[in-house]
């Protein structure tokens, strides 16, 4: 369908809530595709430890704080690193919250996997709010985050999951983080109050200018690797949503000449390059609909950029999150074959170009019904929709996956090899 008109309608429609993503979140991210010329200028380098006074509005800073990782930026360059893990199996997942994977349901949860094809899970390490889901004793994380037992016991946690042969995956949410910004305002994005910028939902956000912020995330990457996770799954990798129309309102530093989407890609590459030596993969999670339109400059992401610098990309493809007219379907949560097979032949399209530096493409599919979108909209999802969706992405060459049910109930009885 014509790309202007997609967004419109994109825009418009109702499209769901995911990774702790509102309507809100993702019509703004649309708004910002349609926007693509709205790029600011960026004047400073970005902030390491600066102060409230280092600032102005909209970013420019005086005196701008020191690199957290001096040199950086000369480290970014070359090409894209290889898949450290290519002899991996193929992933076939699920998520888990830090409650289930702490708590009494991770015995149901590693039950299903036993039984079933599924392999892999992807366990949040820092959650939606930006807390460290277990107590880690590396005294720089526990001054700048604020870790919880949310799991009692990860090297236990870690032992069950080798026992069942699960492949695991953390889940980090990278700049969404209100338990940073409240901690470090510096780090964030500051009203002319002085106050740190909230979005409608009470969630704060981090700068992804500001490299601290890069080196806290991937420093607690780097230990969920020596805890014996395999893959590091980077979430929220993008400014707020909406960014554009308050970019210039807010008080943050920025880079000379880095554009939002830039910088978001550069810090794809620092944390690839940081992992890759240790054996870890990189993967990110990106709206689905990326695929389709053109790339995102309001929110910093561009979805080739930022899929040629990683081993593996998961759009997330539920199909409650496209609106009437996409992929030529009248309600896409009620066809959810139609509206997977057209999402993933337009991840190709986007991603072909790439030749070599094609990532492993593992969407994101939904196991949850969304009546949210109001009668005659959705239908309630079982083995049949699971299974249609498994068989749409099997069709467009597509045999990695990943199970999203925030409540981590997902259905049973299902053939995931179908």
């Amino acid at each position: 369908m014509n790309i202007t008109w997609a967004i419109l309608m994109m825009a418009l429609g109702s499209v769901g809530v995911q990774h702790g993503q509102s309507q809100a979140d993702a019509a703004a991210v649309l708004q910002s595709a349609s926007n693509t010329a709205i790029v600011a200028n960026q004047t400073a380098p970005p902030s390491a430890a600066g102060t409230p006074q280092d600032w102005v509005a909209g970013g420019a800073a005086t005196t701008p704080g020191p690199s957290a990782s001096p040199g950086a930026s000369e480290a970014l360059d070359g090409a894209p690193l290889p898949d450290p893990q290519p002899d991996s199996p193929k992933v076939k997942g699920i998520y888990v919250t830090a409650y289930s994977a702490g708590g009494s349901r991770m015995d149901t949860l590693l039950n299903l996997v036993d039984a079933t094809e599924l392999n892999a899970m992807v366990i949040d390490i820092k959650d939606d709010a930006g807390y460290i889901t277990y107590q880690t004793d590396n005294a720089e994380l526990q001054q700048m985050g604020k870790p919880q037992p949310f799991i009692r016991d990860i090297t236990q946690l870690m032992e069950r999951l080798r026992k069942h042969n699960v492949y695991p995956i953390a889940r980090i949410v990278v700049f969404k983080d209100s338990v940073l910004a409240k901690k470090n305002p510096q780090l964030s994005f500051v009203k002319s109050d002085g106050s740190v910028w909230r979005n409608k939902g009470g969630d704060s956000f981090v700068n992804p200018y500001n490299e601290n912020v890069w080196k806290y995330n991937v420093e607690i990457a780097k230990e969920a690797v020596k805890l014996g996770f395999k893959e590091i799954q980077f979430d929220y990798v993008r400014f707020p949503e909406g960014f554009e129309k308050r970019a210039d309102s807010l008080k943050y530093t920025k880079a000379p000449g880095k554009s939002r989407v830039q910088i978001v890609a550069d810090f794809v590459k620092y944390a690839k390059r940081e992992l890759n030596p240790l054996g870890a993969r990189v993967s990110v999670d990106i709206f689905g609909y990326a695929a389709s339109v053109p790339a995102a400059e309001g929110i910093g992401q561009d979805f080739v950029k930022i899929s040629k610098n990683v081993d593996v990309i998961s759009p997330m493809v539920y199909p409650s999150h496209y609106s009437t007219g996409w992929f030529g379907v009248k309600d896409p949560d009620k066809n959810p074959y139609a509206t997977i097979k057209g999402s993933m032949a337009d991840t190709h399209k986007k991603l072909n170009p790439l030749g070599s530096y094609k990532p492993i493409i593992r969407p994101w599919i939904q196991d949850f019904t969304a009546s949210w979108l109001g009668g005659g909209h959705y239908i309630k999802y079982g083995k049949q929709q699971v299974e249609d969706q498994i068989r749409a992405m099997k069709e467009q060459n597509i045999d990695e996956f990943l199970l999203w049910n925030a409540s981590n109930r997902y259905t049973p009885g299902v053939d995931y090899e179908k």
